[in-house]
């Protein structure tokens, strides 16, 4: 008997994209978003879950259904039928925290099959950054004859991003920038991460100061207008609505909102202008992996995450 293939996917558009293109093999959906909340090394565990069970009723109000979320991964129990896993995350940030997450999980369950790569980004003959859902049906089969084998270095290097995401000194993430993989796009989600912290002295990470940007620069009508450019022009990011919802809504302190405009406000331009450090009166408090927000800055000059003077003992 012909042994069969397991397809990954990011999310649940890709994977009804590829049922539509009649892709043959099983497909496990991955539907976590371990850029945001707290995580520990060994994901096959109920310690995990619990944790990411509260992170998301907590700070988003989703009720995780453990009974859907365990069906779907049980198709990792018995993978002798799979002759090779297909992994398929994009550019991002977003993907490539949870496909670290994933590679991990495998490593931990004893999975030893060929893992092949399918990661969108740039396309030929495309402007934009494209996400793999975005695809035309053309482009979208070309990714995956072209798909990359990961070789033996490429899962020891996830194993070990893994480990110092989940750790408590995310500086030790910076000599992996440097690092050659089959990941093409790990440097820039690695040097997006750690400008996720706090700058310095706006205290204002590169993502807020974005939106804050994106207020000053261009006619906003309403918040829900300001979360289309915010999604638009995120980089390296790749969150999607409820997060920056979450992110706007915080920064609502710098905006003055009438019937139809958004502007900045006093505090909105001091904070651009990096005029004082406002990390404590926005009071992100999120945690990435194995660090709070708060307990640390990004300082420019140094180019590293440096302690929050008030935790510096």
């Amino acid at each position: 008997m012909a042994k069969q293939v397991l397809h990954i996917t990011n999310g649940g558009v890709l994977t009804e994209y590829l049922k539509e293109l009649n892709f043959t093999g099983d497909i496990l959906t991955w539907q976590e978003m371990l850029s945001e909340g707290p995580t520990i090394p060994k994901i096959d565990s109920d310690e995990f879950f619990d944790i990411r069970r509260k992170f998301l009723l907590d700070y988003y109000d989703i009720e995780v259904d453990s009974y859907e979320l365990k069906k779907e991964l049980s198709k990792l129990d018995d993978t002798d039928k799979y002759s090779e896993i297909n992994l398929w995350f994009e550019y991002d940030l977003f993907c490539h925290i949870n496909l670290l997450g994933v590679i991990n999980l495998l490593h931990q369950k004893e999975i030893d099959k060929p893992l092949y790569l399918i990661c969108s980004g740039r396309v030929e003959g495309e402007k934009n950054l494209k996400g793999l859902a975005e695809l035309s049906a053309g482009q979208l089969k070309k990714h995956y004859k072209n798909k990359v084998l990961l070789t033996k270095e490429d899962i020891e290097l996830c194993i070990a991003l893994w480990r110092t995401y989940c750790g408590s000194d995310h500086n030790i993430l910076k000599p992996y920038i440097v690092k050659k993989s089959s990941f093409k796009y790990m440097t820039n989600c690695l040097k997006a991460h750690l400008k996720r912290f706090p700058h310095q002295d706006s205290g204002l990470s590169v993502l807020e100061d974005n939106i804050l940007r994106l207020v000053r620069d261009h006619t906003i009508k309403s918040k829900h207008h300001l979360l289309g450019y915010s999604l638009n022009y995120q980089g390296y990011y790749g969150f999607g609505d409820i997060q920056h919802k979450r992110l706007i809504n915080r920064l609502s302190i710098f905006f003055e909102v009438t019937e139809n405009k958004i502007t900045l406000n006093r505090k909105g331009h001091e904070a651009l202008l990096r005029q004082r450090n406002f990390a404590s009166e926005l009071k992100n408090d999120m945690a990435y992996g194995g660090v709070k927000r708060l307990e640390f800055q990004f300082s420019i000059e140094q180019n590293k995450l440096i302690k929050t003077i008030l935790d510096a003992n």
